[in-house]
């Protein structure tokens, strides 16, 4: 799998599952229902982090981004939902793939 498409996968299941924590918190915290969504998406979106950290560093190493576009798409990790800015903002600003004509 090319780097860039494993960061734009992990991007926004990162941010699919920060909704899915939210809304847990909501359910367990505020209408007190349940903490089952805790319980599921906290695990989900504790491993996507890690794994939206491994992409991000492994396209900026195989892309060879700046030292400040990483740590930018490093710290869009925190805030909920940032990866999906982050990933906008740096595929327009992606260059063109080169394709080959023979």
């Amino acid at each position: 799998m090319q780097p860039y498409r494993l960061f734009r996968i992990t991007a926004i299941a990162e941010a699919f599952s920060w909704t899915g924590l939210l809304i847990g918190m909501y359910l367990k915290h505020v209408a007190e229902t349940t903490d089952a969504g805790v319980w599921l998406f906290g695990r989900l979106h504790g491993a996507l982090f890690i794994a939206y950290l491994v992409a991000t560093l492994w396209v900026a190493r195989a892309e060879r981004w700046s030292l400040v576009r990483t740590v930018v798409a490093l710290a869009a990790s925190v805030p909920p939902l940032t990866t999906l800015l982050v990933e906008r903002w740096l595929s327009r600003r992606r260059p063109a793939p080169v394709t080959e004509t023979v």
